[in-house]
């Protein structure tokens, strides 16, 4: 799988752009900066536009090619963020540390999803912020991305599930249109939350 995104990730061109994600950016912007940690961050969209408000970003993925492509991202828009390679089944953030946290279109299989989300959660200082927006299962419906596996699509019960523990702020499955480079793009459909270490 490191392997698969590290060739994806290869080329010269975002593949997710390199604006932020919407949902992300529209519940970034109510906050106060603080200091953020983006799980699977990938080429680093969304840690160099917090980073560009003022946050402290931390930023995890496992892949190499994603971290240069982040970098260079970050160089170009003249702020930093601190990349980190490391693969999630392993990585630890530091506890009660973080004042927001996010995870956008990370689809991980069943029991490591669970460890991810609840990693994410123990992260966060109380009254921190978890955001998230992923693919649902009604995806395989549509050709704007996402993994072509149910298993790797989450429902809304599996987020509740896996969020349960903190007060929820926003929480639907949307229909909405992807337009973030050329890896998402058109018809989706995602589930979108925001939710508060209590």
């Amino acid at each position: 799988m490191k392997d698969l995104w590290d060739k994806r990730f290869s080329s010269d061109e975002y593949i997710y752009g390199i604006e932020p994600n919407e949902f992300f950016k529209s519940q970034l912007d109510k906050l106060t900066p603080g200091r953020l940690l983006l799980l699977g961050e990938g080429e680093g969209r969304n840690a160099v536009y917090a980073a560009g408000l003022g946050w402290k970003v931390d930023a995890v993925d496992f892949s190499q090619s994603g971290k240069i492509k982040a970098e260079r991202l970050a160089a170009k828009k003249k702020v930093t963020i601190n990349y980190i390679v490391h693969d999630l089944s392993d990585y630890q953030p530091e506890p009660e540390s973080y004042d927001a946290a996010g995870l956008f279109f990370l689809h991980l299989e069943e029991d490591l999803r669970k460890k991810v989300h609840k990693k994410a959660i123990d992260a966060l200082k109380k009254g921190g912020r978890l955001i998230m927006e992923a693919f649902e299962k009604e995806q395989l419906k549509y050709d704007s991305g996402g993994p072509k596996n149910l298993s790797l699509l989450y429902s809304l019960e599996d987020i509740a599930e896996d969020f349960i523990d903190l007060d929820f702020e926003y929480f639907a499955k949307e229909i909405v249109e992807l337009n973030e480079g050329k890896g998402h793009r058109g018809k989706a459909s995602v589930i979108r939350f925001t939710g508060i270490k209590v």
